[in-house]
């Protein structure tokens, strides 16, 4: 029966690593309080942004976490927390903190970034940030600017000449 259940972990550390190596950002996060509905609400809003959302045993996270050489996230895992595994950056901090301040009780704990441990400021600092779309936007409108102003500039000599 021991061996069965040393197992049973075995594959859930396996399958948290997985995660860990796919994902560009884990979020951890706590959400105390919440009920079912609004945690089925929540994760069906991270699927949306192609985030995944999992509640695993904080000592299981942990040795996911130390094998990985993320050790530094111990101070994190304390009290009930999900963690978030998303491909985008900002896309799951956002929808948490955008969940948080509707809900009000998702707590952003920190989390890892592109491989680089984060802590709670600068996960919030993240979750106000453009989304790629926004920022993609906004690089176009940059580069669209200066042949608009060549457009107008060319433009207005033509109508004097005229």
């Amino acid at each position: 029966m021991k061996e069965k259940t040393l197992n049973a972990k075995k594959a859930v550390i396996s399958e948290i690593q997985a995660k860990l190596k796919d994902a560009t950002t884990l979020v951890v996060f706590e959400y105390r309080g919440m009920s079912v509905k609004q945690l089925t609400e929540l994760r069906k809003a991270l699927r949306n942004e192609n985030t995944e959302v999992g509640i695993y045993k904080n000592s299981l996270v942990l040795r996911a976490l130390d094998e990985l050489g993320y050790g530094e996230l111990a101070e994190t895992l304390k009290g009930p927390n999900a963690f978030a595994f998303s491909n985008d950056v900002v896309s799951a901090p956002k929808t948490l903190a955008r969940f948080a301040r509707r809900q009000g009780f998702v707590v952003l704990k920190g989390g890892l970034v592109e491989g680089k441990v984060v802590n709670k400021e600068e996960m919030t600092t993240l979750s106000k940030l453009a989304n790629r779309e926004g920022m993609i936007s906004v690089l176009l409108s940059v580069l669209q600017a200066p042949i608009s102003q060549l457009a107008r500039t060319v433009q207005a000599v033509a109508d004097k000449a005229n």
